[in-house]
């Protein structure tokens, strides 16, 4: 393994720190793009129940606040409760999109890694060929297997670009469709509260999902 990075040339050096850049950012998105800590599924109707119960008070919203993206989208939502249907939805869209953001975080990084290594070894294997060219300018064509050897280094950067840039771009579509789904649920989850604070629906537990 060793040989085979030192073979590709400098090059191999940013690929490299590419896949360590995007083995990290896949591990900390896995972690944190977890549906049960992002958007709890009965945490509408615990909300609720607290509102029938009339204990939902300014603890009850920090905690909600703090616990979760959806619990955020919700805490102003019922903040903003009071100004009207227009501006508690106003709040839970601002809300919405800052939570978005953040399970957006890195995603760009990673995307822009599975676009850029295949071409970062396609470099590689050009500048790679020059070198076997200029060999050939230097010393004839009569060793065949020094230009075999050097094709062959030259070759191994764009296998590295493509061992990196496939899984990046693998687990950037598995993130985004993960994304899209808790936004979808989310989305469900703000309209009802919305339909609860100005009486145009109840939640239950047996009617969450």
């Amino acid at each position: 393994m060793k040989e085979l990075v030192f073979a590709g040339g400098w090059m191999m050096i940013p690929l490299m720190l590419a896949s360590v850049l995007a083995v990290a950012i896949s591990i900390e998105r896995f972690w944190t793009l977890r549906s049960d800590k992002i958007a709890p599924k009965h945490l509408l109707a615990q909300v609720w129940s607290w509102i029938k119960n009339e204990e939902l008070d300014a603890a009850k919203l920090k905690q909600l606040k703090e616990e979760s993206h959806l619990g955020a989208i919700l805490a102003a939502g019922l903040v903003n409760s009071k100004h009207g249907r227009d501006i508690t939805k106003e709040a839970i869209e601002q809300a919405a999109s800052k939570a978005v953001h953040e399970m957006e975080r890195f995603l760009t990084a990673l995307g822009t890694i599975a676009a850029v290594t295949p071409l970062m070894g396609l470099l590689g294997t050009v500048l790679g060929m020059i070198s076997v060219f200029n060999e050939i300018m230097a010393q004839g064509t009569g060793n065949a297997g020094v230009l075999a050897g050097g094709i062959s280094e030259a070759l191994i950067t764009t296998a590295a670009g493509m061992i990196v840039a496939i899984p990046s771009l693998i687990f950037y579509r598995i993130f985004e469709r993960r994304i899209d789904e808790i936004i979808n649920f989310m989305e469900q989850e703000a309209v009802k509260l919305v339909d609860v604070l100005h009486g145009d629906r109840e939640v239950t537990e047996s009617a969450e999902g």
